[in-house]
């Protein structure tokens, strides 16, 4: 038995133990009560039994409520379990006074600490808690654009999820035809980029001598991972993701390829959004498969260009923009029909300049790239390397992003260093090749592009 399953066995003995407590004092909420109320019993409770038992209560209460009933109790938790403001001025005021007291700072920080942030901690104590918080989680987020008052509540789980899903606690693993089926069968599921179409398609990209699968878990999630990033092994740099995905491709010998391409990555849970481990996974890997394979000198990714449809039909409208300075009206007639058609090679060149004047240029948040995957790679020290023309065929590619991917280049001796210029300014690094595009962009910050994917 896993220490895991052991532990979460002693949890459900606990809260057996503590719901017999609760029978026998009489204390045990009817199923009529408000969730509310069973929170306030479980922050208000001191034995470790019944809390649990409460916990696990509250936990089962909430996964049959409606999606109408969820919002209500999101705002529950943002109404009654906040910080005691009067308490926090108390605090402040005892502060201001004597400065210099420890225990006075100390009760500072904790009256300012939402009681959720306890309530939070207390329910995670029952079984299979933290799986439960964490969908709990996603239910929250999908509120959010109904309620965004509630962007406090979530900013808690945030908090404490990035405590408890730190790089410290995860395991990496790799992934191969051994591994239980079921987490097989959520690789499949949880695959975001490039659908896996069937059990073949899965064994194709796993169990093959030249590919990879590597994923990072949590000790309170055995069976699901948190992200998953696929490896092909190559000669080269790649430039569509067709010979990739092939179903009839010629095989590579692991000791033969010189490159590793990350040609896929997929957070797993809707209800860790905002918690970073994509970095950390890719580095690990990498340290990985240079031990493994010393062979391997070149590290790139083979990476969606989600943003880029969005930005050019957004940037069609506006006068002056560096998409209507560049694309004649045929060009842009032939953009329209893109989707349904492939790319037509006359705007291959127009659209690759575009590209990378998105990539490179266009902001969000002050220094921020538009480009979710821009932001990640660029982020954690990855050069971009190549803009492919008609890379992704298919027509969610073309639908995206016209067809077009990118190259993110990690190269090892300068990672640390693009890092802290993109950190610090915003500055990103691209190879010349991909510089040279933007001389055919006219570079107007005259009207801004809004965001379309913000």
């Amino acid at each position: 038995m896993s220490s895991s399953s052991f532990f979460n066995d002693l949890l459900g003995s606990i809260a057996e133990q503590g719901r017999h407590l609760l029978d026998r004092r009489r204390e045990r909420v009817s199923s009529g009560r408000a969730l509310g109320d069973l929170c306030e019993a479980l922050l208000s409770g001191r034995g470790e039994a019944s809390g649990v038992a409460l916990a696990r209560d509250l936990l089962t209460s909430y996964a049959t409520l409606s999606p109408d009933e969820r919002l209500a109790f999101f705002r529950e938790l943002h109404a009654r379990f906040g910080a005691d403001r009067e308490r926090v001025a108390k605090a402040a005021q005892a502060v201001l006074e004597a400065p210099d007291d420890e225990p006075l700072l100390q009760g500072l920080h904790a009256a300012t600490e939402p009681r959720r942030q306890e309530l939070v901690r207390r329910l995670n104590l029952a079984p299979g808690g933290t799986s439960a918080l964490v969908s709990m989680r996603k239910d929250l987020i999908a509120c959010l654009r109904d309620d965004p008052d509630l962007r406090e509540v979530d900013r808690d789980f945030q908090h404490l999820f990035s405590s408890w899903f730190n790089r410290g606690f995860l395991v990496m693993q790799r992934i191969d035809w051994s591994t239980p089926a079921v987490i097989l069968e959520r690789i499949i599921r949880y695959e975001a980029v490039h659908e896996i179409s069937d059990w073949d398609d899965l064994r194709r990209r796993i169990d093959l001598p030249d590919r990879r699968l590597y994923a990072f878990f949590h000790p309170a999630l055995v069976d699901d991972p948190l992200i998953f990033v696929e490896v092909a092994l190559t000669r080269d740099i790649p430039e569509a993701i067709p010979p990739i995905l092939a179903e009839g491709r010629q095989e590579l010998a692991a000791g033969e390829a010189t490159t590793a391409v990350f040609y896929s990555i997929s957070n797993c849970q809707k209800g860790l959004r905002g918690i970073s481990f994509g970095n950390f996974l890719i580095k690990q890997v990498v340290e990985e498969l240079r031990r493994d394979l010393p062979n391997l000198k070149t590290f790139v990714t083979l990476s969606p260009v989600p943003g880029l449809r969005a930005y050019v039909e957004a940037a069609a409208g506006v006068t002056d923009s560096p998409v209507a300075g560049i694309l004649s009206a045929d060009k842009a007639d032939l953009l329209e029909r893109v989707g349904e058609e492939e790319p037509p090679e006359d705007l291959k060149e127009p659209l690759k300049a575009i590209c990378a004047h998105y990539l490179m240029r266009e902001k969000a948040k002050g220094t921020r790239p538009l480009d979710p995957v821009a932001r990640f790679h660029l982020g954690n020290g990855a050069r971009l390397e190549r803009i492919n023309w008609n890379a992704n065929p298919s027509l969610s590619g073309r639908r995206q992003s016209y067809g077009v991917m990118v190259n993110y280049l990690y190269s090892l001796g300068d990672i640390e260093k693009n890092h802290e210029a993109f950190a610090a300014t915003g500055a990103v690094a691209a190879a010349s090749s991909v510089s040279r595009l933007l001389k055919s962009v006219p570079d107007t910050k005259k009207k801004q592009i809004p965001d379309p994917v913000a």
